[in-house]
């Protein structure tokens, strides 16, 4: 069975390697156009092209699937499935007619549970303790077409964005994978997505959701500090510094006001919120600094309480 690829960034290789990994024959890669980066505006190829360059699988970047030149040379393929993995632009209907058997797409989320761009940070910005992914098939409406198969995973309180990232890469190659058994035998399932008003909508990530407001609950800021990593990442302004938090845990009751610094150690910085409990910041980066240890910040820059 034949297959082509297409996915951009390291999600994207994860799902891909396992794919090549399990015998798939893979006849080609799509992936988005090197872009410049860094001072010296040099071309850097994405994940996919270099992983798939790496492995002797020939790779096309075009600039739009929807010119007819990239149909018909996507059409010569002669695909029987298509795998899409975080590719980064929308597919015309006319791509998603071209495979004999199925285009499928792998989100990292349970469907229809937040459909959109940033589904990862979502349900760690919410507090869930289980995700998963989905392999569904490709409709025209984002995110919405039926579901072939789905896989649960439950959240570790400590985890944050950019590690169930990673965990939820590998398993997106297992369930590709399985998917492409289950299609190779037919045997492949259809399953419509129930969407109401209880599922939210992944919305993009932005700076504006950086600020801790310190009058929320503790548990609420800890999961913002965990979801929006590795970017925008939650900010505080401490004594005219302004702070990326990247850890914190679960600090000790207290009666302070919201905001007021309670201790600040080689345990971390704790400041009090809403709910009458303490946050405690153990990772942090100062504006112009280095990520490191509160405790390693403190020591060049104590705070007087």
């Amino acid at each position: 069975m034949r297959v082509v690829f297409m996915g951009t960034p390291s999600f994207a290789v994860s799902v891909l390697c396992r794919i090549v990994e399990d015998g798939w024959q893979v006849a080609a890669a799509y992936t988005q156009p090197d872009k410049p980066k860094n001072r010296g505006m040099k071309l850097v190829p994405t994940p996919v092209k270099e992983y798939a360059v790496a492995a002797g699988i020939p790779v096309y970047q075009p600039d739009s699937c929807r010119d007819e030149t990239v149909l018909n040379q996507l059409q010569a393929l002669e695909p029987d499935v298509i795998v899409v993995a975080a590719y980064g632009k929308l597919l015309p209907q006319a791509l998603l007619e071209i495979p004999k058997r199925a285009i499928i797409n792998v989100h990292s989320s349970l469907l229809p549970q937040y459909r959109g761009a940033a589904p990862i940070n979502w349900a760690i910005l919410n507090g869930d303790e289980e995700t998963g992914v989905t392999i569904q098939y490709m409709a025209a409406e984002l995110d919405a077409g039926d579901i072939l198969l789905a896989k649960r995973t439950a959240i570790d309180p400590l985890e944050d964005a950019g590690q169930l990232y990673d965990r939820l890469a590998e398993l997106g190659g297992q369930a590709a994978s399985e998917a492409l058994d289950l299609l190779k035998r037919g045997e492949a399932p259809r399953t419509p997505q129930l969407y109401g008003s209880q599922y939210q909508y992944a919305s993009m990530l932005s700076r504006e959701m950086s600020p801790l407001d310190w009058t929320k609950p503790a548990k609420k800021l800890i999961d913002q500090v965990r979801g929006l990593i590795p970017w925008p990442c939650a900010v505080t302004d401490v004594a005219g510094t302004r702070w990326k938090v990247f850890r914190a845990r679960m600090g000790e009751i207290t009666g302070e006001a919201p905001g007021v610094i309670l201790s600040a150690d080689k345990d971390g910085i704790a400041v009090a919120c809403g709910d009458g409990r303490a946050l405690v910041i153990t990772e942090l980066q100062a504006d112009g600094g280095r990520r490191m240890s509160a405790a390693d910040y403190l020591r060049g820059h104590p705070i007087r309480l």
